[in-house]
C-alpha cells in the first residue's frame, strides 16, 4: 500500500498525529508520502518508507494571496501519478480536503481513481470552518470525502451541529506511542534543570490566543508564591511575546523558560511534576495525553474533548475556562503532597495506555482497507 498524507507542518496536534501515524504505518511496510509547505517538525525522512514532497507556491504579482490549494492539488496529482499512490489521508478539512477533492477530479479525468480519508482535528471545524466565508466549502469537503473521521466524540457532535453533514463521521482518537518514548522515563536527569526541592510545571502549545497561555503563567505565578518552582513552556506563536512581557512585568522571568519549537518535548515532560492546559477550545488535547504518558498529572479546562481523556482525580483535574484561582489552588495542593503527586503520576500514565498507538493503528488500517474497497 502507498499512502499520501497531507498535513500542516506546525507544532500543533494534527501535524504530530499525522507524522507519528505515518511512521507507524511505514514500520508495517506501507510506503508513506507526506505533503506540506515545509517538513513537519517530527517527520524523520531518514526512516524507511517515508518520503516528503514540499509544496512550493510560485509567486505571481497578479495574486494578492498565493493559491496554496492549487499548488497542493497539483503536487498531489503529479506525485500520485509518479509514485502510484493508492490512497490519500488528509488532516484538516480546509484547505486539505478541498485540495484532495480537486486532485481526485483531475486524476479521474486521466482514468485514475484516488480515494481520500479526511480527519477532522478541531480548529478546521470550530474556528476556521464555522466562519461564514468557509462554511459551505467545509461542508462540501466533508461530504465529498470517501470517509471522514474525527478525533473525539465532542468534535463529531460539533461538526454535525455546525454543518450540513451527509457523510457518516467515525471517531478515532488521537494516540501516543509508548514504545518510542519508554526510555525517557528511565533516563530523566531532572537535576540538570531544577534543584531537588523545586517543582517543575510545563505547558506545550502553538501559543495561539485559543490556548490562553497568559492563564498558564498566571496559574504558575500563584504556585510560585507558595512553592519553589519553575515553568517550562514549549512552542511558538503570536501570544509568546505577550507572555514574555507579562513574566518580566510581574518579576517571574527567572523562573520561566521559553524553549520555542523544541524537539525535546518528551525530555521536558520527563522533568515535569505537573502539566497545565488552559485552552478555551480543545477538540482532543494531545499535549495533555502526551504528558500523561510521561507520568505527568494534568490540570486542564473542561472543554471540548479534554474531559474524554483527562479523568477527574485519576489523571488530573478539570476546571472552567479562566478559573485561574481554582487551578492554582489544586496545583499547590497536589505539589505540596508527595504521596498524592506520586499516586497521580502513576494513574495518569495508566490512563494514557487507553490511547496507545497499537490500539488506534488497527482502527486506521481498517479505515484504509474499507476506503480502498
Amino acid at each position: 500500500m502507498r499512502i499520501g498524507v497531507v498535513c500542516y507542518p506546525t507544532f500543533g496536534g494534527s501535524g504530530v498525529v499525522a507524522t507519528e501515524l505515518g511512521h507507524a504505518m511505514a514500520k508495517k511496510g506501507v510506503e508513506v508520502h507526506f505533503f506540506a509547505y515545509k517538513q513537519p517538525v517530527r517527520l524523520d525522512t531518514n526512516s524507511k518508507n517515508i518520503f516528503f514532497h514540499e509544496v512550493t507556491v510560485p509567486e505571481y504579482p497578479l495574486f494578492k494571496f498565493q493559491p496554496y490549494e492549487l499548488a497542493l492539488s497539483s503536487k498531489i496529482v503529479d506525485t500520485v501519478i509518479k509514485h502510484n499512490i493508492n490512497l490519500l489521508h488528509v488532516h484538516y478539512a480546509i484547505p486539505h480536503a478541498y485540495a484532495a477533492f480537486m486532485a481526485k477530479k483531475v486524476l479521474s479525468d486521466q482514468g485514475i481513481n484516488i480515494p481520500f480519508v479526511t480527519t477532522l482535528h478541531g480548529t478546521d471545524i470550530t474556528l476556521v470552518g464555522s466562519h461564514p466565508f468557509y462554511k459551505s466549502a467545509v461542508s462540501f469537503s466533508i461530504n465529498n470525502s470517501d470517509l471522514v473521521t474525527a478525533v473525539s466524540d465532542n468534535l463529531k457532535k460539533q461538526t454535525i451541529d455546525l454543518f450540513k453533514v451527509k457523510k457518516e463521521i467515525e471517531v478515532i482518537p488521537n494516540f501516543i506511542d509508548f514504545s518510542i518514548h519508554q526510555s525517557h522515563n528511565e533516563n530523566c536527569n531532572r537535576e540538570n534543570i531544577a534543584k531537588k526541592n523545586e517543582k517543575i510545571i510545563s505547558h506545550v502549545s502553538n501559543f495561539r490566543a485559543v490556548k490562553r497561555v497568559l492563564d498558564v503563567i498566571k496559574v504558575f505565578e500563584k504556585i510560585n508564591k507558595k512553592l519553589e518552582s519553575k515553568l517550562i513552556l514549549v512552542g511558538e506563536g503570536p501570544e509568546k511575546e505577550i507572555a514574555q512581557r507579562y513574566c518580566i512585568t510581574v518579576g517571574i522571568e527567572n523562573n520561566v523558560s521559553f524553549l520555542g519549537e523544541s524537539k525535546q518535548v518528551y525530555e521536558v515532560l520527563c522533568y515535569s511534576d505537573l502539566f497545565l492546559l488552559t485552552s478555551q477550545a480543545e477538540s482532543f488535547g494531545l499535549a495533555a495525553l502526551e504528558a500523561m504518558m510521561m507520568s505527568v498529572p494534568v490540570i486542564s479546562t473542561n472543554i471540548g474533548g479534554l474531559p474524554e481523556i483527562n479523568i477527574e482525580g485519576v489523571s488530573g483535574y478539570l476546571f472552567d475556562v479562566g478559573d485561574i484561582k481554582g487551578m492554582a489552588k489544586k496545583s499547590i495542593e497536589i505539589l505540596s503532597d508527595q504521596t498524592t503527586l506520586q499516586k497521580l503520576k502513576k494513574s495518569s500514565r495508566e490512563n494514557a495506555k487507553r490511547y496507545d498507538i497499537e490500539k488506534v493503528l488497527e482502527l486506521y488500517i481498517d479505515v484504509y482497507d474499507r476506503t480502498l474497497k
